[in-house]
Formats: C-alpha cells, structure tokens, sequence
C-alpha cells in the first residue's frame, strides 16, 4: 500500500512540473510585455491543455499506472 502512495506521488510530481513551467513562462511573457492585468491562468490554459494533448498524456498516466501494479 505504501509503495502505491508513493508512486501516485511521483507520477504527480511529474505531472505538475510541466505545468508549472508554462505557468512560469507565461507569467514572466505577460510581465515583459507590460500586460500586468491579465491573468496568466487564463492564457496559459490552451498552452496546458495543448502539451498535455501533444505529449499523449492519458496513455502516458494510464500506463504508468498499469505498469505500477506489475
């Protein structure tokens, strides 16, 4: 059970990171163009949403989470 917590938590971890990498890049864009008043979430949704469809990540979750059981 434990192993199981902990591969849940690394498979998060690893799942956040590049998320909160376009949050960074797109928080420092907005902040370099002068655009203090929108806020990054809202453009760096599509960003997120397009990585996450580009990198193939349901098959990428589902199988590391197969792969964790055997």
């Amino acid at each position: 059970m434990l192993s199981e917590i902990t591969r849940a938590f690394q498979i998060g971890f690893l799942i956040y990171l590049p998320f909160l990498i376009i949050d960074l890049v797109v928080s420092a864009v907005l902040m370099s163009m002068g655009m203090m008043m929108v806020p990054p979430a809202v453009v760096a949704m599509p960003f997120k949403l397009a990585f996450f469809v580009v990198a193939n990540g349901w098959v990428l979750v589902s199988g590391a989470l197969v792969r964790s059981y055997f």
